[in-house]
């Protein structure tokens, strides 16, 4: 039987979840919050991408980049020299174990 949380967005799935049976309101609401899903994916990468370039333009053209470029850049190395190296170490830690954890589950 299907599960009605990977069936694709655009379709039904083939096989019909008992609680959607009950419930009609269960595929829409799932669809409803796949969707929101990724579309808030999409603007987090769309963020750091951006964030991204702007160091990647800042790198390359250096103090005469502009005030914003450069404003954008003090405000990530700030950011970054705030960080402590225990926290760093132990966020690289538990992504490691989560990257393991996928890994293992495909």
């Amino acid at each position: 039987m299907a599960r009605p949380w990977t069936k694709p967005l655009g379709g039904r799935a083939s096989a019909l979840h008992p609680t959607t049976l009950q419930q009609p309101w269960g595929w829409a609401m799932l669809d409803f919050l796949s969707r929101t899903k990724q579309y808030l994916w999409m603007f987090v990468e769309i963020g750091f991408l951006t964030v991204l370039s702007i160091i990647l333009i800042h790198l390359v053209l250096g103090p005469n980049s502009g005030i914003f470029v450069t404003s954008v850049a003090d405000n990530v190395l700030k950011f970054a020299a705030a960080i402590p190296a225990q926290a760093m170490v132990g966020l690289a830690l538990v992504l490691a174990l989560v990257v393991l954890i996928a890994n293992r589950f495909r």
